[in-house]
């Protein structure tokens, strides 16, 4: 029997991705809204597939951080990501750091359970309305975006920043430290280039994805 772990802290998405699992025969169905609680699932359980959620309450793609910390534990378990962030940069990430698929959420029902089956069986899967926009980015080499090379922690950290959060709020929602975000955003401005707070605004403004009503909740990593 397939044991499916949902991560995904909106009740309607969570119960609505449940339902259409279950219509579609799958039996082990197994759910979180948050992702702390999901990863404890994951290592109570050992799920054959997690489809998990990237964006959090705090806008702060938590989801990219528990990609990344159970891909150091376990490269197997199939890995698809359902989220409303369609930026070809935030989707070429997830895959990069070890998501076998990613779909959106207003991706018809049947295609949700296509891209289910290729994942479960381990094949990688990546929604219709985004694959052309990753090849174009992959295809340029990621080349015209300045957030290429940083971190996921320090993309988290830039896309609040983004919101206009101050340094004591990021660091609240993210479980660290002051000295760690105002660290981090030090480390932001010389990868790129940047020398004031307001220059990093703009640039993450630019180039990450406005804050979509997607919920989760931030993630200790």
């Amino acid at each position: 029997m397939t044991q499916v772990l949902i991560i995904d802290d909106h009740p309607i998405v969570l119960e609505g991705t449940k339902k259409l699992l279950k219509f579609a025969g799958v039996k082990g169905i197994l759910g979180s809204q948050t992702l702390a609680e999901g990863f404890r699932l994951y290592r109570a359980k050992k799920p054959d597939v997690i489809i998990v959620d990237l964006a959090m309450r705090t806008g702060a793609l938590g989801g990219l951080s528990f990609i990344r910390r159970l891909r150091l534990h376990d490269r197997r378990t199939p890995i698809l990501v359902f989220s409303m962030h369609n930026d070809p940069f935030i989707v070429s990430r997830a895959l990069k750091i070890g998501a076998n698929g990613y779909i959106l959420k207003d991706t018809p029902s049947e295609e949700i359970l296509k891209a289910f089956d290729r994942v479960k069986e381990g094949l990688p899967y990546l929604g219709h309305d985004i694959a052309s926009e990753v090849a174009f980015l992959e295809a340029k080499g990621s080349a015209s975006n300045p957030l290429r090379a940083i971190s996921v922690r320090e993309l988290q950290i830039l896309s609040l920043i983004a919101e206009g959060k101050p340094y004591s709020e990021i660091a609240e929602e993210l479980h660290v430290s002051y000295k760690t975000v105002a660290n981090t955003c030090g480390q932001l401005k010389a990868k790129l280039g940047v020398k004031s707070l307001s220059e990093l605004m703009r640039i993450a403004i630019e180039h990450l994805p406005s804050r979509s009503g997607t919920s989760s909740k931030s993630y200790r990593d």
